[in-house]
């Protein structure tokens, strides 16, 4: 049984959402009922019951009168009716509102009491809606890349659904306020504000971004980057903006400020300040990276590119090494940082043999999104994490304290290992092969991946695409940009290439096998440790770089990619269509940036 929240996608659930909103009698946390919740024995996730990380997380306020907004500094963005505004919430207080609200369902996962949310039919980013004012004349219109993912509007179509985000908030008695930062290193770290009309959405982002930890922080806060979250209204009049739909996703990068229409996944908002940081840290000269990371006991950082879904969130979380983060990073000249507070991680067919620390984080403060519950009896329920009807892209945020060994500073020195993640839907290339530095900045500028389902509106199974730099969608300026940036830091601190195929084997999507997650982090361990080294290698045909001819705890035939398959004329045809592929699409980058990787591909 898939339980959903509140059917949050259609009209009813908004136009309750809307009532509930306006009511005066919205209970502040003082008045919120105590939890109902009837107590279970968890697992023990080696947390003192004395002292929780939760607790250290506790500048919240709570404004109320004419004033509030005032107080929490939103009346400069014009937003003065809310009577009542709740800014940085803690983690119990947003746990009571949200189940107060009604906003969702806590169920009983195995590490403790979950709040789960339905997005309703936004189970993923719409990419196809997002987009950045073109304000003419200005250093973003002469240096962000515009094309059909950089999707151009103008500031006459901001300004009016800006206004209309503000007379929306105007009517409501209460909003949500989070204030943060994004980016670990204080030389280029951006103060954040989200405005929210729900508790679990202030919950998302609280989770997602770095946490104030002193009150003194919010005084005389002044962000670089507001986010509007106007989720439960839509753009009626798209057509006329020359909009692609009613849901929109715009960013003014001079004003400072984005607006939210139509969608409820909180994905945008992180993915959002994500694009930024992928044109404020290059404008600056530093290079910020779609990758996760994790560094070992003598301090040797490794990082990890990647589609969602190539494995970044899995293969980072390590029981042998400290997580730095998940998802995005930048790499300065102090080394490399985390721009998060917390991860975003993937629950399809989730254990917890096969990930155990993602598995364990799912306990109370973390947050399921559009994951299946089973019903227990009893007005329980828990997760069932291999029920994918809702979607495949079901998910889950938790503060990054909920790793066990995550690393504190959040900071790290320069990368001994650059690991690209491919998720292979061809059955062509290797587990792992080794990269030359040249190699290595074709396969980053060429991305090669699979889109999996589930991840963005509209796919429903996995396709070929290749994405520039690993992250095209979150690329405001063009990938050559970037690429530059990598090849200046790795001919400035070394480290190693190598490309690691987390997709299919034995033939393409469909014929054969998706690598286990055990082969991955067996070619993952290799590297880290250096084993990798002692490999005795062999040098591919078409795409010319090394692959070990044995691993330890690798049966030695997936290496060999051909072998797996039953025909092996089938398996050349369909590497030549690979490196086809590759070339093509390489042609449009022939002759940008600052060198002309194209001879570094594939030969044919």
């Amino acid at each position: 049984m898939l339980c959903r929240a509140t059917a949050i996608g259609g009209r009813t659930a908004l136009r309750a959402l809307t009532a509930r909103a306006a009511s005066s009698n919205f209970p502040g946390p003082s008045k919120l009922a105590p939890s109902s919740t009837t107590h279970r024995r968890y697992k023990s996730t080696d947390m003192t019951a004395d002292h929780q990380p939760r607790d250290d997380y506790h500048v919240s306020q709570t404004h109320e009168g004419t004033d509030a907004c005032l107080k929490t500094g939103i009346s400069t963005l014009g937003i003065t009716g809310p009577s009542t505004v709740y800014r940085n919430l803690t983690y119990q207080e947003l746990f009571d509102h949200e189940k107060t609200n009604s906003e969702g369902v806590v169920t009983s996962a195995e590490y403790g009491e979950t709040f789960t949310v339905d997005t309703g039919k936004f189970t993923g980013r719409s990419p196809k809606d997002k987009w950045i004012v073109k304000n003419l004349g200005s250093e973003s219109a002469e240096n962000i890349d515009w094309n059909n993912i950089n999707q151009p509007t103008t500031p006459e179509v901001f300004d009016e659904l800006y206004e209309k985000a503000i007379k929306h908030f105007n009517t409501r008695d209460t909003a949500y306020v989070f204030d943060g930062y994004c980016g670990a290193n204080p030389k280029s770290q951006k103060k954040v504000r989200f405005v929210t009309e729900m508790a679990w959405q202030q919950h998302f982002v609280t989770n997602m971004f770095i946490r104030p930890e002193t009150e003194g922080e919010l005084e005389g806060f002044d962000p670089d980057f507001t986010i509007i979250n106007c989720c439960s209204q839509v753009a009626e009049d798209w057509e006329r903006m020359d909009l692609h739909s009613d849901t929109a996703v715009v960013f003014n990068v001079e004003k400072k400020t984005a607006v939210i229409f139509g969608t409820w996944y909180g994905g945008e908002m992180k993915k959002g300040i994500f694009s930024l940081m992928n044109y404020w840290l290059p404008m600056n000269g530093d290079f910020a990276m779609h990758c996760s990371a994790n560094v070992g006991k003598d301090g040797d950082a490794a990082v990890f590119f990647g589609l969602s879904g190539t494995g970044k969130t899995t293969l980072s979380a390590d029981p042998h090494r400290a997580l730095i983060g998940d998802d995005e990073h930048g790499w300065d000249g102090d080394g490399i940082f985390n721009f998060e507070g917390g991860c975003y991680a993937k629950t399809i067919n989730l254990t917890e043999k096969t990930e155990p620390d993602i598995y364990r984080a799912i306990k109370t403060d973390a947050m399921l999104e559009n994951v299946a519950l089973v019903d227990e009896g009893g007005g329980k329920t828990k997760p069932d994490y291999f029920d994918v009807s809702k979607t495949e892209n079901g998910r889950v945020s938790y503060p990054i304290f909920h790793i066990p060994n995550y690393h504190k500073p959040q900071m790290a020195t320069h990368p001994n290992n650059i690991i690209f993640l491919s998720c292979d839907a061809f059955g062509i290339l290797p587990p792992v092969a080794k990269l030359s530095s040249e190699q290595a900045m074709y396969h980053f500028i060429s991305g090669y991946t699979a889109k999996v389902a589930g991840t963005e509106r509209g796919i429903t199974e996995p396709s070929a695409t290749f994405s520039a730099c690993f992250g095209a969608a979150f690329l405001p300026l063009h990938p050559t940009r970037y690429a530059d940036l990598l090849h200046e830091k790795l001919e400035k601190h070394g480290g190693s290439a190598y490309l690691v195929n987390s997709g299919w084997s034995g033939g393409p999507y469909g014929v054969g096998d998706r690598m286990s997650i055990k082969t991955t982090r067996a070619c993952i361990d290799a590297i880290l440790t250096g084993s990798i080294h002692d490999a005795e290698m062999v040098t591919d045909p078409v795409f010319g770089f090394e692959v070990p001819k044995a691993l330890e705890g690798i049966d030695s035939e997936l290496l060999n990619p051909k072998s797996t398959w039953n025909d092996p004329e089938a398996y050349d045809a369909t590497a030549k269509k690979l490196a086809n592929m590759y070339v093509d699409n390489f042609e449009k980058y022939a002759g940008a940036g600052s060198i002309d990787y194209t001879k570094f591909g594939p030969q044919i």
